[in-house]
């Protein structure tokens, strides 16, 4: 496993990590999320990556029971929580991030996970109706508290992220320094573009979440449409009708046969793909099973295997 600096701060964490979205407390058994943890933490993984809104707070009840079972020195693992979605209630003070649901949020999270702290405790989308001075003082007192470590975004506009910096420094606190987007081959704009500025000027640290689009940046729906996938699971008929289109499929067709010229699987090649960002501090890996995560982390050991023709190549084939 190779490991970076988060950002400008001195927390190393490794270039691939396992998150939890969808797969722990829903499509996968308890016994196979020990098993994925197993395997992410022999394997280097130290970034476990989860939220209050991931099966309605079961995800992190899994999490917290396999890592009180596995007993792992807690100065060898790095786990987060996020805020603002809630965990299923629909009270208007059991969502958003406002001082009281922040402050719930976080403490409901450390019970689930039975853990002291949390390493990282982002905040899942922007909340227009709080603004973001007291979201800031929120999350301030939660790292002063000693209850988290580190804070930052998942979703924000490069422009919300600035101004949460700017309010910060302004009155000493301490500001965000990590943002969550979705980045993959398909999804570009905001880590390449949007960002590119923050990068140099706050040191923004990236933890990159669907790196093969839900799926698609692999072989599993060239042919036909396969059972027991996320985007066959009811409630993300949104996500199969936003990745799932004719004309990514052609790409990824054509991905494909770039992947088989490098005797690499079309997954290793999205996932690598995305370490090449030098801005990206780690990807996130989703797996229902060890075969699929232990395939996908050897993309950390192939890394070299890509060079810039063959993003060249990869470039010509996206057009985007």
């Amino acid at each position: 496993m190779e490991y970076t600096n988060l950002g400008k701060t001195g927390l190393q964490i490794s270039r691939l990590s396992l998150g939890s979205w969808l797969t722990f407390g829903k499509q996968i058994g308890d016994n196979t999320a020990e098993e994925l943890m197993d395997v992410a933490y022999d394997h280097g993984v130290n970034f476990f990556d989860n939220a209050e809104i991931y099966a309605r707070g079961e995800s992190e009840r899994v999490m917290g029971r396999i890592l009180k079972k596995k007993n792992w020195s807690r100065d060898t693992y790095l786990v987060s929580s996020k805020v603002f979605f809630g965990a299923g209630g629909q009270l208007p003070t059991q969502k958003g991030l406002n001082r009281k649901h922040i402050t719930e949020a976080c403490n409901q999270a450390l019970e689930r996970f039975q853990l002291e702290y949390l390493d990282l405790f982002l905040c899942h989308r922007p909340d227009k109706k709080t603004p973001i001075e007291e979201t800031v003082w929120s999350m301030h007192q939660l790292i002063m508290q000693g209850k988290i470590l580190y804070w930052g975004t998942s979703e924000w506009s490069a422009q919300e992220i600035m101004e949460a910096h700017m309010f910060a420094k302004q009155n000493q606190l301490i500001g965000p320094v990590v943002e969550q987007p979705e980045y993959n081959m398909f999804c570009r704009d905001k880590v390449e573009v949007e960002f590119s500025q923050l990068y140099k000027t706050v040191g923004l640290g990236t933890t990159i979440w669907s790196p093969l689009a839900s799926g698609v940046l692999t072989n599993k729906y060239l042919n036909k449409f396969p059972e027991d996938t996320r985007l066959g699971m009811d409630g993300l008929e949104w996500l199969k009708e936003k990745n799932l289109t004719t004309e990514k499929l052609e790409k990824v067709r054509e991905l494909n046969r770039i992947a088989e010229e490098l005797d690499l699987s079309l997954a290793q090649l999205g996932i690598i793909w995305c370490l090449k960002n030098e801005n990206v501090s780690t990807v996130i890996l989703g797996a229902s099973n060890s075969k699929q995560l232990i395939e996908n982390l050897k993309s950390i050991e192939l890394f070299n295997e890509i060079n810039q023709e063959h993003l060249s190549l990869i470039e010509n084939v996206l057009k985007n």
